[in-house]
């Protein structure tokens, strides 16, 4: 349940009063160079009382749509909440993003440390001080992410089919899609999970790139959920989705059966039918043309943009069950 909040915020050794703005560092770590390394986090509260929003990204280095989306949330003024608090953390894998890389230096995933410990890797330390410096203030969690791998998701959210709250936020958020998915072991989602702090996934768009289709309906559903919880001004308008969500209750990998050339013929979110043709694979010297063919009815959530394929990639993410 999440409920307003009036009092003095502390975190990470600073006092931010109702009213008050301010930019706190998440101090990780030195470079080899012996340089410090930063994250800011964007603090808004306004003197109303209500929830505290955290609105996160960048947790792998190479989801840049993720941190556009939060970027222009802060850059917006959205940020500044009617009632109640919003933090923004825009980059928290702030290594990966430099480094044009999905890791950390120490090469762990930060998204399978999860809730980390206060002597371990390099990783396992930023999961520590997030779960236990930041999350105990908070009342919801956006967490924005991209596919990997040259593979890019149609706007979605991701959380367990039996959580009713999150069922009843993601009508509120409107993304064009909801795949009820488990929590992974040791991940940022499961660990809020344990503690009881709700999270909204979103999936949109792949790495190293920024779609604005993708950027606008995560703002549009941070705007929505501020909106509902009375945090957002009277400045800015959000319109409702024009088309509900569609929930997928379970979907498969359709995958190369060859190794080539791929071109994909088909968007991603478009709903195709049994043995629609999806792409083809071809090989340089044309004597490969092998059409790839759906095996089922359903809608694409993902397509496999690289250009280049191996026998068993995964190629598109497609619906088998829907909720009705």
């Amino acid at each position: 349940m999440i409920k307003a909040k009036s009092e003095a915020l502390h975190i990470l050794g600073i006092t931010i009063l109702p009213g008050e703005s301010k930019e706190i560092s998440f101090d990780l770590a030195k470079l080899h160079t012996s340089s410090t390394v930063d994250v800011p986090i964007i603090i808004e509260r306004s003197k109303i009382p209500g929830p505290t929003i955290l609105f996160t990204a960048g947790i792998h280095g190479d989801e840049v749509n993720g941190v556009e989306i939060v970027r222009q949330l802060i850059a917006s003024g959205i940020n500044k909440p009617k009632c109640g608090t919003t933090i923004c953390i825009p980059v928290i894998n702030i290594f990966g993003f430099i480094n044009l890389k999905r890791e950390f230096p120490d090469g762990r995933d930060l998204n399978r440390v999860f809730p980390g410990t206060d002597n371990g890797s390099l990783a396992s330390r930023v999961a520590y001080k997030l779960v236990h410096e930041i999350i105990p203030h908070v009342d919801l969690i956006i967490d924005y992410h991209t596919g990997s791998a040259g593979r890019f998701n149609a706007p979605q959210l991701r959380f367990v089919k039996e959580n009713k709250e999150l069922n009843d936020l993601s009508k509120v958020f409107g993304a064009p899609f909801v795949l009820y998915s488990k929590n992974l072991n040791k991940s940022f989602r499961n660990t809020c999970h344990i503690l009881g702090k709700p999270m909204l996934l979103f999936e949109g768009g792949k790495s190293f790139h920024i779609d604005e289709g993708v950027t606008l309906a995560g703002i549009k559903g941070a705007k929505r959920i501020m909106q509902h919880f009375g945090m957002l001004r009277a400045n800015f308008k959000v319109s409702k989705p024009t088309k509900e969500s569609i929930y997928i209750n379970e979907s498969i990998w359709k995958r190369a059966k060859y190794s080539g050339m791929f071109k994909p013929c088909i968007k991603v979110g478009a709903k195709v039918f049994k043995k629609d043709i999806l792409g083809t694979i071809t090989d340089p010297f044309g004597k490969i043309n092998h059409f790839v063919k759906a095996n089922n009815a359903g809608y694409i959530i993902n397509v496999n943009e690289a250009p280049i394929v191996y026998q068993g990639d995964a190629l598109f993410h497609i619906s088998t069950k829907i909720k009705r």
